[in-house]
């Protein structure tokens, strides 16, 4: 499967051999097409050996990489030798695709240090960052200074890198549906829709009335509905939950498809409580689960900030992610919490998913109100946790994450539930609760920490706190 395509760039040096760059254009293709991923570079036909060394050459390669701006996510800087730092950032500047940029370079060979065989690729190297700095242009680095490109550890340096393209390129022009208002005792959740825009993310705000509306113009006995409710219960088990509940979690589910379509989003924020359980007598868990769950992320309490960050997460691991509640203590552990929420988690985290209702809001709203809420324990698994949100105080977008483990602790309650540990979680909770963030977290199963905090610190120029790194 290919999941993405890279430029490639193989920088050239006149009093270097040039043998060197057929060698690397063999080698980085086999990581490439290991890693999954397309790419598109000069043929040796059109430069010496397909490598860039003079403004003629970076000319060509821009023009290439132009021609294919729609399909390139991302531009690889390989360094067979020295290179000529003018031509590489003259390239990336002319093409002016304004995409994350890895700079690779090889390492030498003790034996082969004479003029015929050289590199000195580790000094090109800080030569081409250099002008790549002088230029402005945003840039990442291997872990190592020198790797090749046939070493398995480069293969993963590029997945990685093609994660971060992704997040670049995901939360470039992404759109979020907000349908309805925040619930009002949740201030928490408010955010800036300006900042957000700001950064090329539209925020699409429909009335929750004019939702409710149009599920109840469906009549019950359509056979949309009907197919809708037979595609609720594949997803999940009925449990106890009644026909009528059915019925309403099938037409308002029609409803929110419908509008994600229109509307070309990406992620939804929904009002899911109180007007709905007054207003329409369910929940809607169950559907922001099925969405979330085919990697349209969906977050409870219009946190229009959250299902951003639960996109962001979704697109650096391939993976579903869910909205949380830092809920609870685990005993007396200071290193691990209860995660919860009433029941809007993918299923990729519920392997033993039933439908259900909230007891919590039942307590008020009357439980026969809250039917479609989902009930599942999520077992022992990777975790990345984190947080976008946007500080309209400062003006800015910030952020914290980090990396930890899902456990199989007991743990006797109801809802979507799981236990964390996270390596100084009170540390953790002292940075949360003095910068002002909100009570929900994002948490993926996964360890995409280090992507992340590349795509949104470097590039997207955020304010990133990586809890690791403390």
């Amino acid at each position: 499967m290919n999941k993405g395509v890279l430029g490639v760039i193989f920088g050239n040096r006149d009093f270097f051999p040039d043998h060197l760059v057929g060698t690397a254009r063999s080698e980085v293709m086999r990581a490439l097409e290991e890693a999954g991923l397309g790419y598109r570079m000069l043929q040796e036909s059109d430069t010496e050996m397909g490598g860039v060394k003079t403004f003629a050459d970076a000319q060509k390669c821009a023009n290439l990489f132009k021609a294919h701006r729609e399909e390139i996510m991302g531009i690889l800087v390989v360094l067979p030798n020295f290179g000529d730092e003018r031509g590489i950032a003259e390239t990336i500047n002319m093409a002016g695709l304004d995409v994350p940029v890895l700079v690779q370079a090889y390492p030498d060979d003790l034996d082969k240090l004479d003029v015929a065989r050289r590199r000195d690729a580790w000094c090109g190297k800080i030569s081409v960052c250099n002008n790549l700095y002088q230029y402005g242009i945003k840039y990442s680095l291997t872990e190592q200074h020198v790797i090749r490109p046939d070493h398995t550890d480069f293969v993963q340096e590029v997945k990685d890198f093609a994660a971060v393209c992704r997040v670049v390129r995901g939360l470039k022009g992404m759109r979020i549906g907000a349908v309805g208002a925040r619930p009002g005792g949740f201030n928490t959740v408010r955010y800036s829709e300006k900042i957000l825009q700001r950064n090329g993310i539209t925020v699409v705000t429909v009335d929750l009335s004019e939702i409710l509306g149009q599920a109840n113009r469906i009549k019950n006995d359509d056979k949309v509905v009907k197919d809708r409710i037979d595609k609720m219960l594949s997803y999940a088990k009925r449990g106890l939950t009644p026909d009528e509940a059915l019925i309403q979690m099938a037409k308002l589910d029609l409803v929110l498809e419908e509008f994600v379509q229109e509307n070309a989003l990406d992620a939804t924020a929904l009002q899911c409580w109180t007007s709905l359980q007054q207003n329409y007598g369910c929940n809607v868990c169950t559907s922001m689960s099925m969405m979330s769950e085919n990697m349209l992320p969906s977050a409870c309490e219009v946190d229009v900030t959250g299902t951003l960050t639960m996109y962001a997460m979704q697109l650096a691991s391939g993976t579903p992610s869910a909205l949380v509640d830092w809920n609870n203590n685990y005993a007396d552990d200071p290193n691990k919490t209860v995660l919860f929420h009433c029941g809007n988690w993918a299923k990729a985290f519920l392997p033993e998913i039933e439908i259900s209702n909230a007891p919590i809001l039942g307590s008020s709203l009357g439980v026969e109100n809250t039917w479609g809420a989902l009930d599942g324990r999520t077992p022992a698994s990777p975790l990345t946790y984190g947080r976008i949100s946007t500080d309209d105080v400062q003006g800015k977008i910030k952020v914290y994450l980090g990396e930890g483990e899902l456990t199989d602790d007991e743990l006797n309650t109801f809802g979507n539930r799981a236990v964390a540990q996270i390596p100084n979680l009170q540390g953790l909770m002292q940075y949360v609760c003095r910068n002002g963030f909100e009570h929900h977290v994002v948490m993926n199963a996964s360890k995409t920490g280090k992507i992340l905090e590349e795509a949104l610190g470097n590039y997207l120029s955020w304010d990133v706190y990586n809890h690791d790194k403390v």
